[in-house]
């Protein structure tokens, strides 16, 4: 149990976790009394948030009644990434219902890339997805101030420093809206269905366009004082390395992301040390890091050293937070991730070899098992939890 959690809180996020329980079952695994228990789920009936849903097996008495969420529960998912919009409609329990995925570009501005989540949203109605949203959250790829529901000077997405984003969604849907940074719902989806599953201590790591770190402590996300804890793409792990989108030199995303990967796939292949990166740039024109997993899986030596620097930079990073923080778990996602286990073997070796031995023990260092959809998993998360608080 969080401190200062209310039983209404406690008791929505029992049924969305578990379906349908009786409320016998209900008083005691929130080790409540009977009464009060009983009182409070009369009022979330009463206010629409809980529904009956027929008699539960006897336990040697008179049969209890089961509860569960109200099935009408609607809630929006939303995950922008720099070249992606995800969105996801679920219903009180976080099972998708309709799922909408599609490419665009987070520098064309708030308005246009808003402009288009409210058009798909409008064709998950359309669609009969819902007929009315009980909650909508989102994530952007760039630093937020979770408290005010804002981007704040976020480098790679020019025209979004402080743009209302959450004002703008609750007054288009009517309901109440939660923004935050990317890579933190990635960590709360992994936590809620992922790998990391329960687990109270552990970093989540996105690698992709921007390189970020989602926090959790004590089974909480820490954002920080102003919401930009984890940041850290713009460590710097070169002092003479290329100039960053931030406007530092050397930073770790400068030095290895997705963009940063490109770039270096892109000279290999034309001095034509990477015969399989000049045979995709003969063919393409262009080359990408997909191209430099590629390379990699079919042997090409100079793939192999990308993706190993790359790895050894995130471990070196790594390495200093596991000191600082001693998490329990390392996750690895985002669309880097899919370098897959040369990445992940280059930055285990790291951290564990740079780490103490205390530390590292039990440290498992893990591809993220949600893949793509951590980022919707978690905005809905959100999303529910923001609903259920407006029950008080």
């Amino acid at each position: 149990m969080r401190p200062n959690e209310g039983l209404h809180l406690r008791l929505l996020r029992l049924l969305r976790d578990r379906g349908a329980v009786s409320r016998a079952e209900l008083a005691d695994r929130l080790e409540v009394p009977r009464p009060r228990l009983l009182a409070e789920v009369e009022r979330l009936v009463g206010a629409g948030f809980v529904a009956e849903a027929g008699m539960a097996a006897s336990r040697g008495g008179r049969r209890s009644t089961m509860v569960e969420l109200n099935p009408d529960m609607r809630f929006a998912a939303v995950d922008l990434g720099a070249s992606s919009i995800d969105v996801e409609v679920t219903n009180g329990r976080l099972e998708p219902l309709a799922a909408y995925r599609e490419s665009a570009d987070i520098r064309s501005g708030p308005k246009v890339i808003l402009h288009r989540v409210n058009e798909i949203l409008a064709k998950a109605r359309t669609d009969e997805a819902y007929e009315r949203l009980d909650a909508i959250g989102i994530g952007v790829p760039g630093p937020v101030s979770f408290r005010d529901g804002v981007p704040v000077s976020p480098p790679i997405m020019p025209g979004w420093d402080r743009y209302p984003v959450r004002e703008m969604l609750t007054r288009e849907h009517g309901c109440p809206a939660v923004v935050d940074n990317d890579v933190n719902i990635m960590a709360i989806g992994e936590r809620y269905g992922g790998v990391a599953h329960s687990v109270d201590d552990f970093l989540f790591v996105k690698i992709g366009t921007g390189v970020g770190c989602g926090i959790y402590l004590a089974g909480q996300v820490y954002r920080g004082t102003d919401g930009c804890a984890g940041d850290i793409g713009h460590i710097q792990v070169d002092a003479h390395g290329p100039v960053c989108s931030c406007g530092n030199v050397g930073c770790l995303e400068a030095v290895f992301s997705g963009a940063a990967l490109a770039k270096e796939a892109l000279v290999a292949a034309r001095s034509g040390s990477s015969p399989a990166l000049a045979e995709r740039l003969a063919a393409a024109g262009t080359v990408s890091a997909l191209d430099v997993a590629q390379g990699a899986g079919e042997g090409d030596v100079t793939c192999i050293r990308l993706i190993r620097d790359g790895g050894r930079d995130v471990g070196r990073v790594l390495a200093g937070l596991v000191s600082f923080a001693n998490p329990s778990m390392i996750v690895i996602g985002g669309g880097l991730a899919h370098l897959g286990h040369i990445l992940l073997a280059e930055i285990r070796s790291v951290v564990y070899r740079r780490s103490l031995p205390l530390a590292t023990g039990n440290l498992p260092v893990v591809l993220s098992e949600l893949g793509p959809r951590a980022g919707v998993a978690g905005a809905a998360v959100l999303a529910s939890d923001l609903a259920f608080g407006e029950a008080s």
